[in-house]
């Protein structure tokens, strides 16, 4: 890049290099327009297209708690659907048309761990009183193998489907080493957790994960003193494989965590905040298949291509719950080190352009389809 990066803030829009950097251009302000503007390129065009209806919302980042509301109030307007696009999602590369064929789950929640009433000085109690971040550990050992991150509760893990292993053998071959290289390590030398470039794709869309994404008992180091805490909290992100239920996971996981016997009888509890099923797509019907292979050889002149995603859109779920006869399209403009709710978000806006030819081009096959 011949600019720094660290001058960009995430509330003022900056172009450079043909990307707009700032806070939710990719993620996902640019669907609106992107939605809009294929219908319009159809249009101006001349070229049919079927009865579209376009749905925008602004709580997805929250899990979208209101969106299954308003869709139930307006289901005999949305009327059956043969197909749903959605513009929230990501790209293995900006080289490709891709379409997004699963997402994970979601259970988050804080695990707290007290063990006193009030802090002690550690010199006192330290070997008499188990430190709370020990106990801590030895709770999470319960739920993941700490070696390798292998989520160990059962009901965590569906098994992955044969055509999903083999898919992601092919996406490995065409991304490569950008898999794991995206990511800002902090040395040449750090290493992903596997090199297994397949593994590492199956391991961020198909199988479970433990993150501690925040804390709260432990002081800054600057304020941290000789005073053994009374108590360890953490948020966890567990993310779920597409095909486990997020409700069933979520006991069995809160079952493991609380189960007794406790270290020293420690009092633990675990309170969940976020639950979301996984979703994974239904086979592409011809048409559709051939459609999308074309858009992606006419506006890339590449292969579309298929990926799964780690993280969650909550909706997804839903609208495949409502409307199990639709066909989905999935797709977006999070590319590599776009860097979503980062302050040096980007969009690249030639290949949002052509992702918007590419849902044009999708439409109006559909309505050649119904002709």
């Amino acid at each position: 890049m011949a600019f720094c990066l660290r001058s960009l803030g995430p509330y003022e829009p900056v172009i450079k290099n043909g990307r707009l950097y700032g806070r939710g251009g990719a993620d996902d302000g640019y669907s609106i327009f992107s939605a809009l503007g294929s219908i319009g390129a159809l249009q101006s065009a001349g070229l049919p297209h079927p009865r579209c209806v376009v749905v925008i919302e602004a709580s997805e980042e929250s899990g979208s708690p209101d969106l299954p509301f308003y869709v139930e109030q307006l289901k005999d307007r949305i009327g059956q659907l043969s197909l749903i696009v959605c513009l929230d999602s990501g790209a293995g590369d900006y080289e490709h048309f891709w379409l997004t064929t699963s997402l994970r789950g979601l259970i988050a929640g804080n695990l707290n761990i007290r063990i006193l009433r009030e802090g002690v000085h550690s010199g006192h109690a330290s070997g008499i009183v188990p430190s709370t971040f020990r106990i801590l550990r030895l709770i999470l050992d319960r739920i993941e193998d700490a070696q390798t991150g292998k989520v160990l509760v059962p009901a965590l893990d569906n098994g992955i489907p044969e055509q999903v292993v083999e898919q992601m053998k092919k996406t490995a071959e065409v991304l490569g080493k950008d898999i794991s290289e995206e990511f800002p390590w902090i040395t040449h030398e750090t290493e992903p957790v596997v090199k297994d470039l397949a593994e590492l794709l199956l391991n961020r869309n198909w199988r479970a994960t433990v993150c501690v994404t925040g804390a709260d008992g432990l002081p800054p180091l600057s304020n941290a003193g000789n005073v053994l805490r009374p108590y360890t909290g953490v948020k966890l992100s567990i993310r779920l494989p597409p095909n486990v239920n997020s409700t069933s996971a979520r006991e069995a996981l809160k079952q493991v965590l609380e189960a007794k016997p406790l270290p020293y009888n420690a009092h633990v509890e675990f309170v969940t905040d976020k639950c979301a099923d996984g979703w994974s797509a239904p086979p592409l019907v011809l048409w559709l298949e051939e459609a999308t292979q074309t858009a992606g050889q006419t506006y890339f002149n590449k292969p579309a291509l298929s990926l799964g995603e780690g993280g969650s859109i909550p909706f997804m779920g839903m609208l495949g719950k409502m409307f199990p006869q639709a066909q989905f399209v999935v797709t977006g403009v999070l590319g590599p080190q776009s860097n979503a709710h980062g302050p040096n978000e980007f969009l690249d806006i030639e290949f949002s352009k052509k992702i918007t030819c590419c849902v044009a081009y999708i439409l109006h096959q559909q309505a050649l389809q119904s002709s």
